[in-house]
């Protein structure tokens, strides 16, 4: 009965592989801790007061709130499918409440050192390999994309004429991304480069190797090593896609259009930038102003 909930939670709700591997270990986890086999055949037996046991138990035993709150919408998605096929009546998880998690605020490049860095990655003379990882640094930096999203890019999604960018995101969602002059320059150039060099399918993936399209590991090391002389945290694609929205923001754009070249599902997510926007502001503040300076 697992594998057939896990089936229908990827193929028709359409979530992705790490996400469903994840509930499969939570809901094994679940199982052993109720002695139930695998595949919860006897899953209807199962009450509130057995989840919120098995729920305090990993607790006690130290599990963060973060995974202890995937465990809990794994039980949901799962007794909520069994509704569905009319197996229970009741969902017993539906009452446990979400353990609370404090949001980290996102770590991000200063705009000044990536600035600085793309000024001097675009003096520099290097070769080929040069050229494509100036090109993913300049792409996540101005679109604000996903690595995964980058990876997936190819010549057909790119229209230098209209100056736009057809990313495919999570859930299979596609959204347009407006493209600039200049980055518009960098990809033709790339471009041909590419084809003078690789011999590739077509439509030809835009972030590539000889061996073709680059994976996220590949996108990340190379990241990575770009970020090196800078002061960020976390030196990864990920952190330039903060760095994005940070500078959109701080640049005066609208919240709701930040969202969208984000493509977040809803303003939530995207409202965390506004704080991180904020505190910036508030720490020139405090540095700045001669009456916060003061005891």
């Amino acid at each position: 009965m697992t594998e057939e909930f896990l089936r229908y939670f990827a193929l028709e709700l359409n979530r992705s592989a790490l996400t469903t591997d994840a509930y499969r270990r939570d809901l094994h986890e679940m199982a052993a801790h109720l002695d139930m086999d695998e595949d919860l055949s006897d899953a209807a037996t199962i009450s509130t007061s057995d989840l919120r046991a098995w729920i305090a138990e990993m607790s006690r035993a130290g599990l963060s709130a973060r995974s202890l709150r995937r465990k809990t919408q794994a039980a949901r998605a799962f007794f909520r499918w069994m509704q569905k096929q009319e197996l229970i009546s009741v969902n017993p998880a539906a009452e446990i409440k979400l353990a609370k998690t404090g949001r980290k605020l996102p770590e991000y490049v200063k705009e000044q050192e990536m600035e600085a860095l793309l000024d001097r990655e675009d003096e520099a003379d290097g070769d080929i390999l040069d050229t494509r990882n100036r090109l993913i640094l300049k792409i996540l930096y101005c679109c604000g994309i996903r690595r995964d999203e980058l990876v997936k890019i190819t010549d057909a999604d790119i229209d230098v004429y209209s100056k736009e960018l057809r990313v495919h995101g999570k859930r299979d969602k596609t959204r347009v991304i407006p493209l600039a002059d200049e980055l518009i320059s960098d990809i033709r150039k790339w471009q041909g480069i590419r084809d003078s060099r690789f011999s590739l399918p077509r439509p030809a993936p835009l972030i590539c190797s000889s061996r073709g399209a680059l994976t996220g590991k590949g996108v990340y090391r190379i990241v990575r090593g770009m970020l090196e002389g800078t002061g960020a945290t976390h030196k990864s694609p990920h952190s330039l896609r903060h760095t994005f929205a940070t500078s959109m923001l701080n640049g005066g754009a609208e919240i709701n259009s930040v969202k969208e070249l984000l493509g977040h599902a809803s303003l939530q997510s995207t409202q965390i930038y506004t704080h991180l926007t904020f505190n910036d502001i508030l720490k020139t503040y405090n540095t700045s102003h001669p009456r916060a300076k003061k005891d």
